[in-house]
């Protein structure tokens, strides 16, 4: 097959540091160019990913009218140069907009919150030759009931690349791996590793700004260096790696609906426990008592770090190979793609 896939254009294919569906986009393709299809690519200018096709997006920060414009004709221009039989957009479905009512197959894969009107428009355009996937039922569920056809396909890691740790050290800190900011729970977090008693390293970015600034500034700030609390700031993958798979446990109790959250896939193929909360897709990823524990509160997540021995750190690496592995995800994306292309 010959299938042009799209992300968005404010980070390159492969990210550097944060870039949740650049990594996704960046490890289904060399998947898929093992299997023997020609992959074209739209995404940043900067994106360096071995393709057989790629053209930059015109503005890497649209905004406006003209920015977009723009941007959807770029996506007409590969269409017409590539020529693939499917397009697997990862971006916005506002770029596919002047393709929706051809008939070659396209594929649009949500990895946030679904928007009603925009999947009422697209699955009432794209008709049969749409199909819409979530990254977890969770946002399948939210997408279907508004129309089109919805398949829930997780993210994956490519757990060749993380190297799986059977035990760690008795003195192994909790890890905090995300964003900084309160949706995701760094202060829960920070919280709990001072009632346990346990070393918490924090990585990840952080606003300077804002509400999330000032998050920054009056919560999380004043904890850095006491108490065991220590922030590292952002990691490449090489020292993501090396800190999850020394970690006791990865602790993201996360205080919103997390659509997936790929960081909790990256913690299991090092076999590492997760402690977060039973919210959006966590119920989907972390089994509760096998691969870490979901927590309503603080009293719960004491007790999980008490009992986070109790985790087999071979159960959580196995959980990564066979749920949510590039060899296991990109089969059903292409399981998906054969199916779309036989019925047009």
């Amino acid at each position: 097959m010959r299938l042009l896939l799209t992300a968005d254009p404010f980070v390159p294919v492969p990210p550097r540091y944060y870039g949740g569906i650049e990594r996704i986009v960046a490890g289904l393709i060399p998947k898929l160019r093992e299997r023997g299809h020609q992959v074209g690519l739209v995404a940043h200018p900067a994106s360096n990913m071995p393709v057989d096709y790629f053209l930059g997006w015109p503005h890497e920060t649209p905004s406006g009218f003209q920015a977009h414009s723009q941007n959807v004709l770029c996506l007409l221009k590969a269409f017409r140069e590539f020529e693939p039989d499917l397009i697997h957009s990862f971006s916005r479905i506002l770029y596919l907009s002047v393709l929706l009512c051809k008939k070659t197959p396209k594929v649009m894969s949500y990895q946030r919150f679904v928007t009603k009107h925009t999947v009422k428009l697209g699955a009432f355009l794209g008709g049969r030759s749409l199909a819409f996937t979530g990254c977890s039922e969770f946002i399948a569920a939210m997408g279907s009931a508004h129309g089109g056809n919805w398949h829930a396909i997780p993210n994956f890691v490519d757990t060749e690349s993380y190297e799986f740790s059977p035990a760690v050290a008795s003195d192994a800190p909790l890890v905090f791996l995300s964003r900084v900011e309160q949706i995701k729970g760094t202060h829960i977090a920070i919280e709990l590793a001072k009632r346990t008693g346990k070393r918490l390293i924090i990585a990840g970015n952080h606003s300077t700004s804002g509400p999330e600034g000032d998050y920054w500034d009056n919560i999380i700030k004043p904890e850095i260096g006491r108490d065991g609390i220590e922030y590292i700031g952002p990691v490449g993958d090489a020292a993501k790696i090396r800190l999850l798979k020394s970690a006791a446990a990865l602790i993201v109790p996360v205080q919103w609906d997390e659509p997936f959250g790929i960081v909790f896939a990256e913690a299991l193929a090092c076999g590492t426990p997760v402690i977060s909360s039973p919210r959006g897709a966590l119920p989907e990823i972390v089994r509760d008592g096998i691969d870490g524990f979901l927590v309503h509160d603080l009293d719960e997540g004491c007790r999980a770090i008490g009992a986070i021995d109790r985790i087999d750190r071979s159960a959580c690496r196995q959980r990564a190979e066979t749920s949510f592995s590039a060899g296991v995800i990109c089969r059903r994306y292409e399981a998906l793609y054969e199916s779309l292309i036989a019925t047009m």
